[in-house]
C-alpha cells in the first residue's frame, strides 16, 4: 500500500509539473521566447553571445540583420521561460563582456501590470516579439572614447563631423535621440532636469529659506567653528573607546528588555499622577508665595546653622570624651540584664499576691502599736485584769472560748475594736 501511494504521488507531481510548464508558455528546454530588438548600433555583437537579465544568463543572440531605416535588428533567444515573456516597458542595452571586445545584451524583462510585447505576424522577424529602438541603447564603449585621443582617429572623427552637417539637416530631434539611446544617462538627466523644473518654486523657497537659515548660522560661525573643533575631538575620545562603545550597544537590547517593565509602570505612574499634578497646578501660585515667603527665613537661618555648626566643632571633644563611661555604662547595663529580669519578675510576683499591700499594711499597724521616746522604743498595750487573767492547770468556769455559729467574725473583730479604740484614746 506504501509503495502505491508513492507512486500516486509522484504521478501528481509530475502532472502538475506538466500544466505548469503548459501555462508558463514551454518550460527550459521547450520552445524558446524570441524578442527582436531594434538598436542604433549593434557593433561587436555577434551570435551566440549571451542574454543577461539581472547577471543571469537566460539566452543568447540568435541572428542579426538590418532594418529598412538601417538599424540593427538583433534577434534575442530566450531559453529560460522563469524570464518570459517580455512587456512593453521592458528595456535592452548591448555592453562590454571583457577587455577583448566580446559582448552581451543585458535585458529588463519588464513589470507584469504592463502588457507583453506586440508579436510580429508577418515579415522579418516573424513569430518573435518586437522591442522598439526607443527602449533599447548601446552605450560607446570607454575604449573608443579613449581612442578618438590618438591619431588618426582624431582626424577622421573632425572629417565625419563635418561631412555630418550636410547629412543631419533638418534631423536635430533623430540625432538628439540617437545620442539619448548611446548613452541612457543624458535621458535620465532630462527626467531630472524636467523633475526639478516642475519643483521651481519648491527650490527657490529652498534658498529663500536657507539664506534666512544660513544667516545666523554666519554670524555664529565662531562658535559653530568651535563646535566643529570640539565635535572632532569628542569623536577622537570616543574612537579611542570604540571596543567599550560597542559593547554598550550589544548591552542595549537586553537593557530595553529590562527597562521596558519600568518605563510601563512609570506610564502607570504618569496617569495615576496626572490627577494630582492638576491640583498640584492650581495651588502653584500659593505654592510659589510660599517659597518666596522662605526666602528670609532661609537667610536668617543661614547664621544660626552656621553657629550650631560651631557648637557641635565644640561640643565634639566633650562627647568625645564621654565614650569610656559611654562604654562602662554599656558594660554595667548588660551585666545587670539578668539581676533586673529576677527583680522584674520578683516584684511582677509580688504584685500578683498582693504582698507589697500585706507590707504596707504591716508597716502601717508597726507604727501605729509602737512608740519611741527619750528612753527607746515602748509598745503600746492595755492590760485586762478579770477572772481570767491567772494561770490555772484546770478550766476555770466561764473562762473557755466557745465559738458558736455566727459569732466568730464578732468575736475575731472584739480584740481589734478593743485595740482599735485604745489607740484612739490614747492618741497614738
Amino acid at each position: 500500500m506504501r509503495r502505491i501511494a508513492l507512486i500516486a504521488v509522484a504521478l501528481v507531481v509530475v502532472a502538475v509539473v506538466v500544466v505548469l510548464a503548459t501555462a508558463s508558455g514551454g518550460a527550459v528546454g521547450g520552445d524558446p521566447y524570441h524578442v527582436r530588438a531594434i538598436f542604433d548600433d549593434a557593433s561587436f555583437a555577434v551570435q551566440g553571445e549571451q542574454v543577461r537579465v539581472a547577471g543571469a544568463p537566460v539566452g543568447s543572440i540568435a541572428s542579426l540583420g538590418v532594418t529598412a531605416n538601417k538599424q540593427a535588428a538583433v534577434t534575442l533567444e530566450i531559453d529560460d521561460s522563469r524570464f518570459a515573456p517580455f512587456h512593453a516597458n521592458a528595456t535592452c542595452a548591448i555592453r562590454p563582456q571583457s577587455l577583448i571586445g566580446e559582448m552581451y545584451v543585458d535585458c529588463n524583462p519588464g513589470t507584469t501590470s504592463a502588457p507583453a510585447l506586440r508579436r510580429i505576424a508577418t515579415g522579418p522577424g516573424a513569430g518573435s516579439h518586437y522591442l522598439p529602438v526607443t527602449q533599447t541603447s548601446s552605450p560607446v564603449d570607454f575604449d573608443i572614447v579613449q581612442d578618438i585621443y590618438q591619431e588618426p582617429v582624431t582626424q577622421r572623427l573632425a572629417i565625419i563631423l563635418n561631412e555630418l552637417g550636410t547629412g543631419l539637416a533638418a534631423r536635430g530631434s533623430d540625432l538628439n535621440a540617437v545620442i539619448h539611446r548611446a548613452d541612457p544617462a543624458l535621458g535620465n538627466t532630462d527626467q531630472v532636469l524636467k523633475i526639478l523644473a516642475s519643483q521651481n518654486r519648491a527650490l527657490a523657497k529652498l534658498a529663500t529659506d536657507s539664506a534666512a537659515v544660513l544667516g545666523p548660522l554666519a554670524k555664529q560661525r565662531r562658535a559653530l567653528a568651535d563646535f566643529i573643533v570640539q565635535a572632532n575631538t569628542t569623536a577622537t575620545a570616543s574612537a579611542t573607546r570604540a571596543a567599550d562603545i560597542s559593547r554598550s550597544i550589544q548591552l542595549l537590547p537586553s537593557f530595553l528588555r529590562q527597562l521596558k517593565p519600568l518605563m510601563a509602570d512609570l506610564g502607570s505612574l504618569a496617569d495615576q499622577g496626572t490627577p494630582l499634578a492638576s491640583e498640584l497646578k492650581t495651588s502653584a501660585s500659593a505654592l510659589g508665595r510660599e517659597f518666596t515667603e522662605l526666602t528670609p527665613f532661609a537667610t536668617a537661618a543661614r547664621t544660626s546653622l552656621t553657629q550650631l555648626g560651631a557648637a557641635a566643632a565644640e561640643s565634639q571633644g566633650p562627647l568625645e570624651a564621654t565614650v569610656p563611661l559611654a562604654q562602662r555604662l554599656d558594660r554595667l547595663g548588660t551585666q545587670a540584664a539578668p539581676a533586673s529580669a529576677s527583680l522584674d519578675r520578683l516584684t511582677a510576683s509580688l504584685s500578683k499576691t498582693g504582698a507589697i499591700g500585706q507590707l504596707m499594711a504591716l508597716l502601717f499597724y508597726t507604727t501605729a502599736t509602737n512608740g519611741f521616746d527619750a528612753l527607746g522604743h515602748y509598745a503600746r498595750d492595755e492590760l485586762l485584769v478579770s477572772d481570767c487573767t491567772g494561770y490555772a492547770t484546770t478550766p476555770v468556769p466561764g473562762c473557755s472560748a466557745k465559738f458558736t455559729k455566727g459569732s466568730a467574725s464578732a468575736a475575731s473583730a472584739a480584740p481589734l475594736h478593743s485595740l482599735l479604740s485604745y489607740l484612739i484614746g490614747s492618741g497614738g
